[in-house]
């Protein structure tokens, strides 16, 4: 009686064996690292439409931004809020160039400056974050769709008391947070918002 031997599998069969799992494997991985670059890509999109990220260039914002700074700008908060007096914000001041400066006067509202103070439809503004106190004077009236801003480095500062306005729909946001570098961390506040007094006629 002889023995029974079985085939033995062909090559093919079993490279086919150890192949598969294999390719499921590979298969999975390139799944995995195609869906976590798209979702990379969403966020990013997504990111980029609520925030804008931005360099400090000059001193004109000194002593509350610093040259070489990097902030955070809310990009949503004027679509989502209202402009505050105070506020800290980034505009197109052309088409090719940024500016970064403090709202101080909202539309319809009388900017005045004289005597070193600021003054808003007659109030002074308290403003303990300038380095000085304007050197120059003079009257505005702002018009509707406009908003009057200045630097913090009153007497260094391009802004609305040199060239006037800046339109409302070149706003970028209102600026957040200075992120980098990491020991310049701090939160971007706007004060003058709620610090202000009434002056008698």
């Amino acid at each position: 009686m002889s023995d029974i031997i079985e085939p033995s599998p062909q090559p093919d069969a079993v490279d086919q064996e150890h192949r598969s799992p294999e390719r499921s494997k590979t298969r999975s991985a390139v799944i995995e690292i195609l869906q976590t670059l798209l979702l990379a890509v969403a966020l990013y999109f997504i990111i980029d439409a609520v925030v804008a990220r931005v360099r400090v260039e000059n001193i004109s914002m000194e002593p509350t931004l610093q040259p070489g700074e990097f902030i955070l700008v809310n990009k949503l908060a004027y679509r989502l809020g209202s402009m505050k007096t105070g506020d800290v914000v980034v505009f197109h001041h052309s088409p090719s160039e940024d500016y970064i400066k403090r709202l101080i006067g909202l539309p319809g509202e009388t900017v005045r400056i004289a005597g070193g103070r600021v003054f808003v439809n007659g109030r002074e503004l308290i403003e303990p974050y300038i380095s000085e106190p304007p050197a120059y004077s003079g009257e505005w009236i702002v018009p509707e769709g406009h908003v009057f801003v200045l630097g913090d480095n009153r007497n260094q500062s391009s802004d609305s008391h040199s060239w006037g306005y800046v339109p409302v729909d070149t706003i970028v946001g209102k600026a957040l947070v200075v992120y980098w570098p990491l020991n310049q961390l701090q939160v971007i506040n706007s004060p003058a918002s709620k610090n202000t007094v009434t002056i008698s006629p």
